[in-house]
């Protein structure tokens, strides 16, 4: 599985790849970028079979990319990974094409149970 980890933040990113791999992802192919215009340069490079993205970054926001996505026909499975979760915010990430949204502070359980959820 090739998974692709949208944040601004280098340490967020490798939290979120050691909680995949606690999870039972530790073979995924990992690909990462630092906003969204660097998503979709990743997205055309790598084709991966998962997209975790923060919200909130600087360049282009996480909503931002998620409808670039859906708008040029992706239909990756994609989930938020931010601090921010409320109902507003999991309708707008819904309705925007989002699969999931996980919320900070997470744990590989969540990973594990959420993407399950999904389906992924």
């Amino acid at each position: 599985m090739k998974i692709l980890i949208v944040d601004d933040s280098k340490a967020m990113r490798m939290i979120v790849m050691r909680q995949l791999r606690q999870a039972g992802y530790e073979d995924a192919e990992f690909s990462e970028a630092a906003n969204g215009y660097e998503g979709l340069d990743q997205v055309d490079a790598h084709d991966p079979d998962l997209i975790l993205c923060d919200w909130n970054m600087p360049e282009m926001d996480g909503y931002t990319f998620l409808v670039e996505l859906r708008g040029k026909g992706c239909k990756t499975p994609f989930g938020f990974v931010t601090s921010e979760s409320t109902p507003d915010m999991m309708a707008t990430a819904r309705n925007g094409g989002a699969n999931f949204l996980i919320s900070k502070p997470f744990t590989a359980e969540t990973f594990r149970d959420t993407l399950e959820a999904a389906g992924v």
